[in-house]
């Protein structure tokens, strides 16, 4: 089997367009992957398009090895084209043997995945309105819920805007009982002795975790603020490399570890991220702010992997077409995901729903601007 050619696909998901990959072969079997970066989309889509060069006629069931040669020819840089490109070959390989990918991965490790919900305050930041959605994201059977009350604060904040976060954050915790987890979202904001104040301050709400406090790639930094305070960081989404996760859990007071499987090397650098955790004891909870496509691609990982924890979703509070688009992907159950048995991914693009929505320009999420949590773009 040799591949052909790659194309892509760019999505206009009006917070974050969306980047997806096609990776064609000779003998008709095709894979999916997703190339959606932070906050870019052309420069992601033409990466894939460059990285053709090093994979004309080779044999895609050979996931790692097409890595390893992408990593190589690209001066040993890791790109989310590079991960969407060997996700679409676990894809191709699950299909040419008629099995699911988390078969490949080792198999089932447990027969659902608890979830929990992010995306689902789109709206003022109101302690009364995230009170509100937060009960209705109860009442739809999620267990445990994500957000970020803290504005547009950098680094710093101003005391009323600390005490409304912390208000934001109770309002939640009174709406859903304490039978919910909350999941602090911190996003890369805090300096450390901010992060720290913050983080005391958060334990009378017995929060899951305190995700990214401090910037994500400052391992000394987060290491610091984890020593400091009585609630669990939570870290790594911009991790690049499986050294930096094993930097990260070799201090052995952060034990949730959060690579996104576009930026640690796909499916092979994820797999390898929970292993190099669990040597330390360490859970993952890969994270995930991608489209419907990169949901799939996680349930399979986190099926497969010993020392999964929760799942992120932002499935049931994106668009209303968002499945239209991606077809075959789990829905969310009672606060639970079940992987299916399909080929591959089991997953489909449907390129006449996709040409509908096409690039949108201002299509970015401004994150350190007053009202971003909106994701309205005004």
């Amino acid at each position: 089997m040799k591949m052909t050619e790659l194309k892509t696909f760019v999505v206009g998901n009006p917070w974050k367009n969306w980047v997806f990959v096609k990776v064609y072969t000779d003998e008709g079997i095709y894979g999916l992957g997703e190339a959606t970066g932070s906050l870019s989309a052309k420069p992601d889509e033409a990466q894939v398009q460059e990285l053709g060069r090093f994979l004309m006629g080779e044999d895609p069931r050979n996931p790692e090895y097409i890595w390893q040669k992408m990593y190589k020819g690209m001066y040993l840089n890791v790109n989310v084209a590079m991960s969407a490109i060997e996700v679409a070959c676990w894809d191709i390989l699950g299909k040419s043997l008629n099995v699911p990918v988390w078969q490949l991965l080792g198999g089932k490790q447990r027969p659902r995945l608890r979830v929990y919900a992010n995306g689902w305050y789109q709206g003022p930041r109101d302690p009364a309105f995230f009170a509100d959605e937060a009960a209705k994201v109860k009442s739809m059977g999620y267990t445990a819920l994500k957000f970020d009350p803290f504005g547009s604060a950098y680094r710093f904040f101003d005391s009323s805007e600390e005490r409304l976060s912390l208000a934001i954050i109770r309002a939640v915790r009174d709406a859903v009982g304490d039978d919910v987890d909350l999941l602090i979202e911190g996003h890369d904001r805090f300096s450390v002795s901010t992060a720290i104040r913050i983080g005391k301050q958060l334990e009378e709400f017995r929060p899951m975790w305190f995700e990214t406090p401090v910037m994500s790639t400052d391992i000394a930094a987060t290491v610091e603020v984890a020593r400091a305070i009585n609630v669990p960081v939570a870290t790594g989404e911009r991790f690049h490399s499986i050294s930096q996760v094993a930097d990260l859990v070799s201090h052995r007071v952060v034990d949730i570890v959060q690579p996104e499987t576009l930026n640690i090397g796909g499916i092979s650098g994820a797999k390898k991220a929970a292993a190099i955790a669990e040597a330390s004891e360490a859970f993952v909870a890969l994270h995930q702010a991608q489209s419907p496509l990169t949901t799939a691609v996680n349930i399979h990982l986190h099926t497969s992997i010993p020392n999964f924890l929760i799942h992120e979703c932002f499935d049931d509070f994106l668009v209303p077409w968002a499945h239209e688009v991606v077809r075959g992907v789990p829905r969310v159950q009672d606060g639970y995901l079940e992987p299916n048995d399909a080929p591959g991914l089991g997953v489909e693009l449907d390129e006449l729903e996709m040409a509908k929505y096409p690039f949108g320009q201002d299509y970015f999420l401004r994150l350190f601007e007053d009202g971003w949590e909106r994701r309205d773009r005004k």
